[in-house]
């Protein structure tokens, strides 16, 4: 066993003679007034950023550190980047441009000699750089300039002048233009923490340095023996090191080491969320398949595909446990997932329990009633339709047969939820596109189960979802995937278009039209309401009613009409009564059209990755060769790569890879939403093998122990919450 800063081992001896300290984490709770240099103005400053205790300072990890062995400026040679300590000789400058650039440029100095330093798009800096202000400078040396890379405002000529972060009255910043500040480490590598604009850095580094003395109170979330087989050092040691090192080599181990704990915790988190809602209610037993879905699968005019037929296996699993199923279906487009859901619910049916299936929108629950219309064309099964829109009178039977256990199936949006909608016996649901509902939504509907059960939930995503995601954001859940298309799928050429290469695309467009084909065109959301999407996509149907397609009929679907005027634009492009379709995103999910085999997107660039490939999912459902045309207007370089992604790659789930890789895990599902957690220092994608070992871990003390409250693992759950909060574990019904 060793702590970082020594590579010598320690013996048994040592070991024991050990001074024995017990962690007091009520410390770390108090509030930085405590620290020395901190007064009310300065607290509230900091609080505005999030640091509002001793805790929240360990815990506020530097972006990265500088090695501040201050140079002089008569050392340096061109091309070196070097740290300086200089005062400003002025005088104040004023923002000028260069091209594209803003520049500030002053004239500094330290006793060696003086260079004319330059910052690059940061305008504001001109307003502190007075004359005799002392600053801290990381750049390179061209010999004639010194371009800056990072910067400290060290000291203000005077009290009174607004420098970076001006202290409180009562505790003002330290140094003059004459002596500076100096730092008490310069030979090590220091801190560089990110800061608001009203707090210097200087401050956050003396703040961190009164903290890391009381690290040793910081709760020890993982558990001894683990902590012993992987060589992990205590958490104290990690904080005073992870702000400031010794050497290279521990900063890397004390980050690596945050990055596994932080991961481990959040784990440890979903596994115990998984395991009390799973626990707190039993389930209804489902037993084993029977005739009618038996019947069923022999009607079914294609053979299921080898990851349908586990899914099946999987729900088998989950539906004769006793204990409620919460699983995730995630599939490519056009892999079946309808299939899968028909076959829980119709599990349902046949045990004596009622099934529902709740849709984001009403398109898509319309969808979803006319497709099950189909698979179940050979089933006598009631079922019925409840959005916003049913008439009434067909309100009130629907509602009626539901209490009475009459009616077995029903479809529906939000309208599922509502107060007046009784169950007789609930016993599954499916969620579609469950990322699109609140959380307090999925709960209303869960508690609609049989008194003192849980319905079965089966949770289903057109989003591929890579797996570093799914273990953050749905690691409570278990998750199927089906890869697979069934057989007669088409595949897909995707094209990107420039503007001037329209008139030869729609060409092409008209010539699958005349070939008995029909087309969608997708229109972008412009604005920030449905309705303004709407005008778009009618404005754009019209021009082209008029120009391009002049000859061909052409139809029109977006979100501000009216269910019966929806429900009869798809029917009408169903029957292939209209040949193009010009639409809002409203067709994302749900439409399947054989006979449609041309996507045109225009703004694409506007789209996500999921969201293109889902688009273009919406053609290609039949026996003819397809093709999707994304029409950019100005995509700049992260769209071109989106936008190149989507033409390359027909596989949704590498495409989510892509897209975890430009955006970040926060922005693919929407942080808020999805319940994605703010790490501190851990970064997805980069430290996906890190998850799944943390993951295993996790796993594994569960088997050992059986729970993670087991005292033999010390206080692994007390430090889970208190770094990712107590509402983190609370179980959620998703």
């Amino acid at each position: 066993m060793r702590s970082f800063g020594g590579e010598r081992e320690l013996g048994r001896a040592e070991l024991l003679d050990a001074p024995v300290h017990w962690p007091r984490p009520s410390v770390l709770d108090q509030g930085l007034g405590a620290l020395e240099g901190i007064g009310p103005k300065t607290a509230e400053a900091a609080a505005a950023a999030g640091l509002r205790t001793i805790g929240d300072l360990l815990f506020h990890i530097p972006r990265r550190h500088r090695d501040l062995r201050i140079r002089q400026l008569g050392d340096l040679l061109p091309g070196e980047t070097a740290t300086i300590q200089v005062e400003v000789l002025g005088p104040q400058p004023r923002p000028f441009r260069k091209g594209r650039l803003r520049m500030v440029s002053v004239k500094v100095g330290d006793t060696s000699g003086h260079v004319r330093a330059t910052w690059f798009n940061q305008p504001w800096v001109a307003g502190k750089l007075i004359p005799g202000t002392a600053l801290l400078l990381t750049g390179k040396y061209s010999g004639k300039g010194f371009a800056i890379r990072e910067w400290e405002h060290l000291s203000s000529p005077s009290s009174s002048a607004g420098g970076e972060g001006a202290g409180d009255p009562e505790h003002p910043a330290q140094g003059s233009p004459n002596s500076p500040r100096q730092d008490p480490q310069p030979e090590t590598l220091v801190p560089s923490h990110s800061s608001p604009e009203t707090l210097r850095p200087s401050q956050l580094r003396d703040w961190a340095k009164q903290a890391i003395a009381l690290s040793s109170n910081a709760i020890e979330g993982l558990p001894s023996n683990l902590r012993t087989r992987r060589s992990l050092a205590a958490l104290g040691d990690t904080l005073k090191t992870i702000h400031f090192p010794r050497e290279e080599k521990d900063l890397d181990e004390a980050r690596t080491r945050l990055r596994f704990e932080e991961l481990f915790l959040h784990q440890a988190l979903l596994a115990t969320r998984k395991r009390t809602h799973r626990t707190a209610r039993p389930a209804p037993r489902f037993g084993k398949p029977g005739d009618l879905v038996a019947r069923w699968l022999d009607s079914l005019p294609f053979e299921p595909t080898g990851d349908q037929l586990k899914a099946f296996d999987g729900i088998e699993t989950d539906l004769d446990s006793g204990q409620p199923m919460q699983r995730l279906l995630m599939g490519e487009v056009g892999s079946g997932k309808t299939v899968v859901a028909v076959y829980s619910m119709l599990r349902a049916l046949e045990a004596g329990y009622q099934a529902a299936l709740m849709a984001p929108t009403e398109t898509l629950a319309e969808q979803h009633a006319i497709t099950l219309g189909k698979l179940l064309v050979n089933e006598p099964i009631p079922l019925a339709l409840l959005t916003g829109s049913t008439p009434a009178p067909i309100r009130r039977q629907a509602l009626n047969q539901l209490a009475s256990g009459e009616l077995g199936l029903i479809l529906g949006t939000h309208a599922l939820i509502e107060p007046t909608v009784r169950f007789a016996r609930l016993g599954l649901v499916v969620v579609d596109e469950q990322h699109r509902f609140g959380v307090s939504q999925r709960r209303a509907l869960d508690e609609k189960g049989v008194e003192g059960m849980a319905p079965h939930v089966l949770h289903m995503t057109a989003t591929p979802i890579p797996r570093t995601l799914s273990l953050t954001a749905y690691g409570d859940l278990d998750t199927t995937a089906l890869h697979e298309l069934p057989a007669g799928r088409q595949p897909i050429t995707t094209k990107l278009v420039e503007e001037h290469q329209r008139g030869e695309a729609f060409e092409f467009l008209r010539r699958r039209l005349r070939e008995g084909r029909q087309a969608f065109v997708v229109c972008p959301l412009v604005g920030e309401s449905e309705k303004v999407a709407g005008k778009a996509a009618a404005v754009e149907a019209e021009r082209l009613r008029a120009g391009e397609l002049r000859e061909f009929r052409v139809g029109l679907l977006h979100g501000q009409m009216a269910s019966p005027e929806k429900a009869e634009a798809m029917r009408a492009f169903a029957a292939h009564e209209t040949d193009v379709l010009v639409s809002t995103t409203v067709i994302e999910v749900g439409i399947d059209v054989g006979n449609a085999t041309v996507m045109v997107i225009e703004g694409a660039e506007r789209f996500g990755v999921s969201q293109l490939h889902q688009l273009r999912g919406r053609v290609g459902r039949g026996e003819h060769p397809s093709q999707c045309l994304l029409f950019a207007e100005e995509a700049g370089e992260l769209a071109q790569k989106r936008l190149g992604a989507v033409a390359s790659e027909s596989d949704g789930f590498k495409l989510a890879e892509v897209d975890l890789e430009l955006r970040g895990e926060g922005e693919i599902l929407g942080t808020r939403q999805s319940g994605l957690p703010r790490f501190a220092v851990a970064k997805l994608p980069e430290d996906g093998s890190l998850l799944i070992e943390a993951r295993q871990e996790v796993l594994e003390l569960l088997r050992a122990h059986g729970s993670l409250a087991d005292p033999a693992l010390g206080p692994l759950l007390d430090a889970a919450h208190r770094r990712f909060g107590t509402g983190a574990a609370d179980p959620i019904p998703l």
